[in-house]
């Protein structure tokens, strides 16, 4: 064994932890004399927005955001702010509350210097109303929407600031919506898309901006159905992009709706948000004390080149440039950027994927590195002890919900777990050891069946096989699930990322004997694994614990053998 393998590989799983949570990869908040975006002059407005509880049930308080809007956009240059009121709406009798108010929306308009009647505009959408009573474990109570939705509406006025900056290049105008009673079935919203539809008619893209916790990384969590063109302008143009149009089709089957939800089957757009943490979302948590600039910095290093390239490009012109009938397939990798396909792009990528996989698996068993029988045993063991996995993690959440006196919904949205995340990380990471400890097991028995023979390598290829069989195992079983994804939601990048990356490594291996390549694999299924079970954690709660501790098994269960071979000094022996 090569001494220094043992370091390397510990170096690589450190490295990926770290670029996949941000800390090399974030943006740094700006200061206030920041020339660009600044997250800190964002907070500035923040600290007015949050003073008070500003819900449907807080008309007064409500008045003074909205009234502190009004002038921010009236000191900004505003050509018009209007306010759109609608009177004695009542909110949905299914919830808890129910109240009577007036809805005030509130739009500001920004022509391009030399307007026509042509102008095609680009559309913030934010609410400024905070969320109204919310019921909690040990008490009821009121959010003062630091988070939901100042992000939004601070996010809004400092990325505007900006773009007016270079105003004389802009061949597309800007309009900010500031929407009220979002909380409450977006209300607003609604009631604005159903009367005052002129409002819409010469907008070609709409950014809404969201916040579901008000820590972590700003997501682009939702695009517009038929959002090929509209990714692109993204891939082009976003720093530090995060997004995975897997939660576009898993939001859809959530209950949770925003503005966008109204206006995304009409009108282009993309949706952004924070996805943690979900017990400071609706909550008093929900406070200026929590506001985090780290992730307000990311909204605006998205969001800003987005909003220039779209009001200075000569296409743009034309409203329905954006408009698709084609859907992007996509996803962030940390340190390595967005890879944005068209879903024939999509499509090919998978074929070619799982034609080199069968390639690889029947040259392995050819050369007699794995044998069919225990292939298919470990790919059942896998899929078993995977679904057990599943178990014990809404297990895991049940006594945590039971431990806190949360409700307990089964793969449903769970808060009020205080200790959620950290009772998530542990567990894994206890699954993880317990994992690497059974392997060890199954290795040692495999070496001591072979322990009679006369010849010095004889152990090590024992251990080579049994890491060989483990391994392409788990990737025949996620062979199988990414063809059953692919063909039935269009989606599977959590199982066709690590039988991609592990089957060129081991080609790349074999054909160059350097071992190189086993790592760069491992290190790059762990910077993807790491950012989209964080991601699918924080959004799912740990009411869905179970599916993320589950497909952290299935990664486990490929990147342990990966690396026993790695570390093998003569792996490649039969």
């Amino acid at each position: 064994m090569n001494r220094f393998r043992p370091f390397v590989l510990a170096f690589t799983v450190l490295a990926a932890a770290l670029l996949a949570y941000g800390l090399w990869t974030l943006p740094k908040p700006q200061p206030a004399d920041a020339q660009g975006f600044s997250a800190e002059r964002v907070v500035r407005d923040l600290e007015v927005i949050s003073k008070e509880h500003h819900s449907v049930a807080h008309p007064q308080e409500r008045a003074r955001v909205r009234e502190y809007l009004v002038q921010r956009l009236e000191d900004l240059g505003a050509d018009t702010v209007s306010l759109f009121r609608y009177d004695s709406l009542t909110s949905p009798k299914d919830r808890p509350f129910v109240y009577t108010f007036d809805a005030v929306d509130v739009l500001a308009e920004f022509p391009p210097q030399n307007p026509s009647e042509d102008d095609t505009y680009l559309m913030f959408v934010a609410h400024y109303d905070s969320r109204y009573a919310q019921i909690m474990p040990k008490d009821t109570v009121w959010s003062y929407g630091a988070a939901d939705d100042g992000y939004g509406v601070g996010v809004t006025l400092e990325t505007l600031a900006q773009l007016l900056k270079e105003r004389g290049q802009w061949n597309q105008g800007v309009k900010v919506l500031f929407t009220d009673a979002e909380e409450v079935g977006m209300m607003g919203m609604k009631a604005i898309w159903e009367n005052d539809r002129q409002v819409f008619d010469n907008v070609g893209l709409i950014i809404n901006i969201e916040a579901r916790g008000p820590f972590g990384p700003a997501l682009l969590f939702e695009a517009c159905p038929g959002n090929e063109k509209v990714m692109k302008l993204y891939a082009d143009a976003a720093k530090y992009k995060y997004t995975y149009s897997l939660t576009t089709v898993v939001y859809g089957f959530m209950p949770n709706f925003t503005d966008f939800t109204i206006v995304k089957d009409y009108i282009p757009g993309l949706n952004f948000s924070t996805i943690a943490d979900v017990n400071h979302y609706h909550t008093d948590l929900d406070n200026f004390s929590n506001v985090n600039p780290k992730s307000i910095q990311h909204y605006g290093e998205q969001i800003l080149p987005v909003a220039k390239a779209y009001v200075t490009g000569e296409e743009y012109g034309d409203r329905d440039y954006l408009r698709s009938e084609k859907d992007a397939t996509n996803f962030s990798v940390p340190a390595l950027g967005l890879f944005n396909f068209s879903k024939l792009g999509y499509m090919v990528l998978n074929a070619v994927a799982c034609l080199l996989f069968l390639l690889l698996f029947g040259l392995e068993g050819v050369r007699g590195r794995i044998k069919a029988s225990k292939v298919f045993k470990v790919s059942v063991a896998v899929l078993f002890i995977g679904i057990g996995v599943l178990a014990f993690g809404e297990l895991v959440a049940y006594l945590c919900s039971l431990a806190a006196g949360a409700g307990f919904k089964p793969f449903g949205i769970v808060q009020g777990v205080g200790f959620d995340n950290a009772a998530m990380i542990i567990t894994t990471v206890v699954m993880a050891v317990v994992a690497v400890l059974v392997y060890v097991m199954l290795r040692k028995r495999a070496i001591r069946q072979v322990s009679g023979s006369m010849r010095a390598s004889a152990a090590v290829n024992a251990a080579s096989r049994n890491a060989y069989n483990t391994m392409y195992g788990t990737l025949a079983l996620m062979f199988v699930l990414t063809v059953a994804l692919l063909l039935a939601i269009g989606e599977n990048l959590m199982f066709l990322i690590p039988l991609a990356c592990v089957t060129v490594a081991m080609i790349l291996y074999h054909l160059t004997s350097l071992k190189l390549w086993l790592v760069l694999a491992t290190g790059l299924i762990l910077l993807h694994a790491f950012s989209f079970l964080y991601a699918l954690a924080m959004a799912l709660t740990i009411g869905a614990y179970g599916a993320v501790a589950m497909l952290a098994f299935f990664d486990l269960m490929v990147i342990i053998p990966l690396a026993d071979i790695y570390l093998l000094s003569t792996s490649k022996k039969k």
